[in-house]
């Protein structure tokens, strides 16, 4: 993990500021774009979101079956192994 040396309140609602430095070199874009949460201990991890297969990290074709993110090419490995 690598410092920053930036150091941010938090609101009274609980909100930061990620600064645009940060964000510009995450290539984070506002609303387009989103941050999964994460727990280490006394950490708060903060990773940038993307969405792909639980089984194949894939970002191409995502569905979502029980609140999982399988991509197409899973899917249909999964159906040829049932029948």
């Amino acid at each position: 993990m690598k410092a920053t040396g930036i150091v941010r309140k938090i609101d009274d609602v609980g909100r930061i500021v990620l600064p645009m430095e940060l964000r510009k070199v995450m290539n984070l874009r506002g609303s387009e774009d989103a941050l999964e949460i994460f727990t280490d201990g006394d950490k708060i991890i903060l990773q940038k979101y993307n969405p792909s297969c639980i089984f194949c990290n894939s970002l191409d074709d995502i569905r979502e079956f029980k609140g999982s993110k399988v991509c197409a090419a899973c899917i249909k490995k999964l159906t040829d192994l049932s029948e």
